[in-house]
């Protein structure tokens, strides 16, 4: 089952540990990263381009004008239902991946917690009596970790 994440970042190169990164994204099956840069005035962009240089599950979607934390996740979204066809799609937000100090230490995380990520989707279908399409689906993924454990 493929599994898209998106995590948007905003000013974020002191909280990038790109070699860290690396080594986590490339050691995590199955999951399509999409790394959306929300306008930084930092090397945030440039950190997240050399990270998709380097990892083949990573894209990168360049926001040039700053967005708002939903309007950076929709267009991650569309990034990632144009390309890849996936059965669920999360997303964190800068606000929650600077909870864990920085970007690999969440990949780790998200990398260890990859099983009930991507149960995700098989818990909330019966609940929901439509079929989902791709952005109905989004989900919160610390959200939904912080819940389930």
């Amino acid at each position: 089952m493929k599994t898209g994440i998106i995590i948007v970042c905003h000013n974020n190169q002191y909280n990038i540990d790109k070699d860290r990164c690396i080594k986590y994204i490339n050691n995590t099956k199955d999951v399509k990263f999409c790394l959306v840069n929300n306008h930084s005035n930092d090397n945030t962009y440039e950190l997240l381009k050399d990270i998709s240089e380097k990892c083949k599950n990573v894209s990168v979607v360049n926001i040039k004008k700053y967005k708002s934390s939903k309007s950076a996740v929709k267009a991650g979204a569309r990034f990632m239902f144009n390309e890849y066809n996936l059965k669920q799609l999360g997303f964190i937000t800068t606000s929650h991946f600077i909870k864990y100090e920085n970007l690999g230490l969440l990949i780790k995380f998200i990398q260890e917690h990859q099983t009930d990520i991507s149960r995700y989707t098989e818990q909330i279908q019966p609940v929901k009596e439509t079929k989902l399409t791709l952005f109905q689906s989004l989900f919160p993924v610390m959200d939904y970790l912080v819940k389930s454990h």
